[in-house]
C-alpha cells in the first residue's frame, strides 16, 4: 500500500505538470461549437416565416453529428491521457525500485564495512576501558586491589564489554566506575598480560629494526589471545596521526629521580588494537622534547628517568602484568630496579624478560650515576652483577639486563645460540655462559597483512602458492611499468638496497659479467636507508639495457618488485630492518644473499641444531646459492624450480608464527619460576 501511494502521488505530480493538453483545446472548441448553435437556434426562432420545416431538420441532424463526433474524439482523448498515465506509472515504479536496489547495495556495503571494522572496534574499547581503570587509580577513585578486580571482569568478558561500555567516551569516570561495579565479574582466560617498556614502536615512532618489532609482536601476541600494553616516552618527535581515543589522564603521576620526586603528564591511546601509555616529564622536559630519539651525552640519564617512570606508573596504578618485557640496554636498567625495589609493591608474580636486537651497544657508566634511579651502586658494582668485564671502574647496563632478567630472547634469524655467545656478544661472552640456560634465539618476522600477493592492493593481479598465474603478469607488469623487455620468461632480479649497500662493485662486475646478458636487473632503494650516493655510483659504472635504477622509494613500485622478480638479492638472511628475505619468500621470489668475500654472492648459514626453523629452512634452500647458481636453476630446471618456490610460499614466517612462538613459549617458561 506505501508503494501504491507513492506511485499514485508521482503520477498525479506529473499529471499536473504544466504541459499543453489536447483535451482542454477540444473542451474550448465543442462550447464555441455550441454557442454558435445557440445563436443559429435563435436566429430560427425569431423568423419562422423565412425558414421551412426540411432546413430546421437538417440543422438537428447536423447537431447530432457533431455531438457524436464530440464524444468520440472525448473517448480518443480518454484514451491517449490513461495511456499517458499509465506510461508515467511505469516510469516511476522502475524509478523506485532502482533506488530500491541502489538503497540495498549501500546496506550491504555498510554491512560488509561494519563486520570488517566490528572486531577492531570491539578490541579497542576493552582495551581503552583498561586505560580508563588506570586513571581512576592514579586519580585516587579506586585502590590497586579494586582495579585489578576490575582489569580481569573486563579481560575476563572482552566480548561482552562492547556491549556494556559502548558509550564509555561520553561518561565520566565517576559514571564509568558504577557501571563497573555492577559489571559481573568473568572466569579470565589464559592469556598472558605483558606490558611492554620501550623506546620505539611502529607507527609513532621508528629509529631501528626495534619499531617493527615491538608492534608486530604485540599484535601477533593479540591474536592469540595474550593482553599486551606499551609504554613509551612522549618524544616531540612522535607520530600521532595513527593513535585513537588519544587522552591525558587528569593526575599527575610523580617518579622517583635524583633524590627528588617529580611530576609526569601521562596520556594514554590506542595504536593497532594495542593500548599505549605515553609518559612525558615535566621538570625533566627537555630529556624527550629533542629532535633525535637518541644519540646524546645524556642518553643514560634520559632512559634512566622513563625507566623508574615506567615502573612507578605500573605499581600505582595497580597493574599486575604477568611479564615486564624490555628491550635492548636503554630499558635494561628496569631488571636492577624491579627486584631490588617494586617486587615488593604488589608486583610478586610479575617476570622480567629482556630482548637484545644485538650486544653492540651495552651503555657503560660511573656507579655513582645508579643512584639518579635509586639503585644502590656499591650493591650492583659487582663482577656477578653490573660491574664491566673489561673496564671494571664502570658498570655495563646491558649486563644489568642479563644479569637480572628471567629469560633473555636474542632476535637473531640465522646464527644458533652458541654462535652468538662465541661470535656476536662483543665482550659479553663471560655473562652469556653463565645465564646461557635463560637465553632463547628468536627470528623477526614481517607485517603478512600489508605483505601477502593474494590481497595486496599494489598488484595488478593478486596470486598465491595454489595459484602462481597472477606472478607472470606481475612480472610483465614490471617490465612493462621500467620500460624493459616485456617476457615472463626472462630471469628478474630485484635489489632493495639497505642503508650501507655493502656492495664491492670490482666483484659486481665480475659478477656482471659471469651472468647471461638476458637477465634483467632492478636496484631500488628503501624509506628506511639514504642509499641515493651509491645506487647513482652503481648506475654509472653498470650501464646496460637490462638494468634499472629507482632512486626514489615507492611503495607501490616495491610491492611490484617482489612481485615480478624471480630472484632477490639480499645484503644478508637476517635482515630485521627491512625483512628483504621473508618478503621476498612470501612473494615466490628466492631470496639470495650477497657479500664480497671471495668474488661469490654467498651467506654463511649455520647448521647447528639449536638455530631457528627459518634458518633450517633456508639452509636447506637458497642458503648457499650464487646468483648464477640461481638463474641456472631456473632455466634448467624449472619445474623443480617452481616447485620450490610454492613450498617457500606456504610457509609462514610473519610475527604471528616463529617469532611469537618463541615469546609465548619464555612467557609461559617465566611463570613456573
Amino acid at each position: 500500500m506505501k508503494m501504491e501511494s507513492v506511485i499514485n502521488s508521482t503520477i498525479l505530480s506529473l499529471a499536473c505538470f504544466p504541459k499543453s493538453n489536447p483535451s482542454i483545446h477540444h473542451q474550448k472548441t465543442v462550447k464555441a461549437r455550441r454557442t454558435v448553435c445557440c445563436s443559429l437556434s435563435s436566429s430560427s426562432s425569431s423568423s419562422k416565416n423565412s425558414n421551412s420545416e426540411g432546413d430546421a431538420n437538417g440543422l438537428l441532424k447536423e447537431e447530432e453529428e457533431e455531438k457524436y463526433n464530440d464524444i468520440w474524439l472525448l473517448f480518443k482523448e480518454a484514451q491517449q491521457n490513461i495511456l499517458y498515465l499509465n506510461k508515467l506509472r511505469l516510469v516511476a515504479v522502475e524509478e523506485l525500485n532502482k533506488a530500491n536496489r541502489e538503497k540495498q547495495l549501500l546496506l550491504d556495503k555498510i554491512q560488509q564495512l561494519e563486520a570488517v571494522n566490528k572486531l577492531g572496534n570491539e578490541q579497542s574499547l576493552w582495551r581503552e576501558l583498561l586505560l580508563r581503570i588506570d586513571s581512576m587509580v592514579l586519580t585516587g577513585l579506586i585502590d590497586s586491589a579494586e582495579a585489578s578486580g576490575m582489569r580481569k571482569a573486563v579481560m575476563g568478558n572482552k566480548f561482552s564489554v562492547a556491549l556494556v561500555f559502548f558509550d564509555i567516551r561520553q561518561k565520566t569516570d565517576a559514571e564509568l566506575l558504577a557501571q563497573l561495579r555492577h559489571f559481573s565479574v568473568g572466569s579470565r582466560k589464559n592469556g598472558f598480560h605483558i606490558i611492554q617498556i620501550c623506546t620505539e614502536m611502529e607507527p609513532l615512532v621508528s629509529v631501528g629494526s626495534l619499531s617493527s618489532y615491538v608492534t608486530g609482536l604485540s599484535k601477533a601476541l593479540q591474536k592469540k589471545g595474550h593482553i599486551v600494553e606499551v609504554i613509551l616516552p612522549k618524544y616531540a618527535c612522535l607520530d600521532l596521526t595513527e593513535m585513537q581515543g588519544l587522552r591525558e589522564i587528569e593526575a599527575e603521576l610523580y617518579s622517583y629521580f635524583n633524590g627528588q620526586l617529580h611530576g609526569n603528564r601521562i596520556w594514554t591511546g590506542i595504536v593497532h588494537g594495542i593500548g599505549v601509555t605515553l609518559i612525558q616529564p615535566l621538570y625533566y622536559s627537555s630529556f624527550f622534547d629533542r629532535e633525535r630519539v637518541y644519540g646524546y651525552s645524556d642518553d643514560f640519564e634520559r632512559f634512566t628517568y622513563f625507566s623508574r617512570a615506567s615502573l612507578d606508573y605500573i605499581a600505582k596504578s595497580g597493574k599486575q602484568p604477568d611479564v615486564l618485557h624490555i628491550h635492548n640496554w636503554e630499558t635494561a636498567i628496569v631488571g636492577p630496579l624491579f627486584w631490588d625495589i617494586f617486587v615488593k609493591q604488589g608486583l610478586g608474580g610479575t617476570r622480567v624478560l629482556l630482548t637484545c636486537h644485538g650486544f653492540d651497544s651495552q651503555c657503560l657508566e660511573q656507579p655513582d650515576k645508579l643512584a639518579l634511579c635509586g639503585l644502590d651502586p656499591a650493591r650492583l658494582h659487582r663482577p656477578d652483577r653490573l660491574q664491566d668485564h673489561t673496564m671494571t671502574h664502570l658498570v655495563n647496563i646491558l649486563k644489568g639486563g642479563l644479569v637480572y632478567s628471567n629469560k633473555v630472547v636474542m632476535v637473531q634469524s640465522i646464527y644458533s645460540k652458541e654462535r652468538i655467545i662465541n661470535s656476536f656478544s662483543h665482550g659479553l661472552e663471560p655473562t652469556l655462559a653463565i645465564h646461557k640456560d635463560k637465553l632463547l634465539v628468536s627470528p623477526c618476522g614481517f607485517d603478512n597483512s600489508t605483505w601477502d600477493p593474494s590481497k595486496d592492493k599494489f598488484l595488478p593481479k593478486n596470486y598465491s602458492a595454489d595459484d602462481l598465474k597472477g606472478k607472470s603478469i606481475c612480472k610483465v607488469a614490471l617490465q612493462q611499468q621500467l620500460g624493459l623487455s616485456k617476457n615472463s620468461s626472462t630471469v628478474l632480479v630485484g635489489c632493495i638496497s639497505t642503508e650501507s649497500l655493502d656492495f664491492d662493485l670490482n666483484n659486481q662486475k665480475a659478477v656482471w659479467n659471469a651472468t647471461p646478458k638476458s637477465v634483467q636487473f632492478i636496484f631500488m632503494g628503501s624509506k628506511a636507508t639514504s642509499a641515493d650516493g651509491a645506487l647513482e655510483y652503481l648506475k654509472k659504472e653498470l650501464k646496460d639495457e637490462t638494468v634499472r635504477f629507482i632512486n626514489k622509494y615507492d611503495e607501490a613500485l616495491l610491492h611490484l618488485i617482489f612481485a615480478g622478480s624471480d630472484i632477490i638479492l639480499c645484503q644478508s638472511f637476517h635482515d630485521p630492518l627491512l625483512q628483504v628475505p621473508l618478503k621476498a619468500l612470501k612473494y615466490g621470489a628466492a631470496p639470495v644473499a650477497v657479500t664480497s668475500n671471495e668474488n661469490k654472492f654467498r651467506h654463511f648459514v649455520d647448521r647447528e641444531q639449536e638455530t631457528t626453523r627459518f634458518s633450517r629452512f633456508i639452509s636447506s634452500t637458497f642458503g648457499y646459492l650464487s646468483l648464477s647458481q640461481a638463474v641456472d636453476e631456473i632455466k634448467n630446471s624449472p619445474s623443480k624450480w617452481k616447485q620450490k618456490m610454492v613450498d617457500a610460499m606456504a610457509k609462514d614466517f610473519s610475527w604471528n608464527a616463529e617469532c611469537c612462538d618463541v615469546h609465548v613459549s619464555a612467557y609461559t617458561a617465566l611463570k613456573s619460576l
